[in-house]
């Protein structure tokens, strides 16, 4: 998307399009990690070198009250952001800490009805072991008697390629 779609986009969003909303959009456009603020704010920053953490964390906030991004709140460490804004289903890896968007055979969506229950926000978190972390498990047990072990690691690059 180049620079005039993205204000647009911001414009249909009802926000002003400013140089560091278009910076912002412009990352998580361009990086399916689902980012932290602080990812985003490092990657903004490499272009913008005076721009403050803060106005990073007020784009992200206004981004997300508009509708045009999702915040994820499946990490326990710190927020993720998502540039789909469309509710759907996340897997994080225990092992990892990647994030992935992926399909399940039954949605819900907000509007829809639930035993007389009217959903407004809808968002599915899975928790378990990637389909690579899997691969590395069987490797590790072909070759040593390692197994899985559980990481901490939150500021890790996460990506979407290989969801399970």
């Amino acid at each position: 998307m180049d620079i005039e779609a993205r204000s647009t986009r911001l414009r249909k969003l009802g926000l002003v399009p400013t140089i560091q909303r278009s910076a912002v959009l412009e990352y998580l456009e361009n990086n399916h990690t689902h980012p932290t603020a602080e990812e985003v704010y490092q990657g903004v920053r490499d272009h913008f070198h005076s721009l403050a953490k803060a106005t990073v964390y007020n784009v992200l906030d206004a981004l997300k009250k508009a509708g045009g991004i999702q915040e994820l709140t499946i990490a326990r460490e710190a927020a993720r952001y998502d540039y789909n804004p469309s509710p759907h289903p996340h897997f994080l890896c225990r092992v990892c800490g990647n994030l992935y968007d992926v399909d399940l055979p039954c949605s819900i969506r907000p509007g829809d009805e639930i035993c007389g229950h009217l959903v407004e926000v809808a968002q599915v978190y899975l928790h378990g072991i990637c389909a690579q972390c899997q691969k590395q498990n069987r490797q590790n047990k072909n070759g040593s008697k390692t197994g899985v072990r559980r990481s901490s690691v939150s500021t890790k690059r996460r990506n979407d390629a290989g969801a399970p």
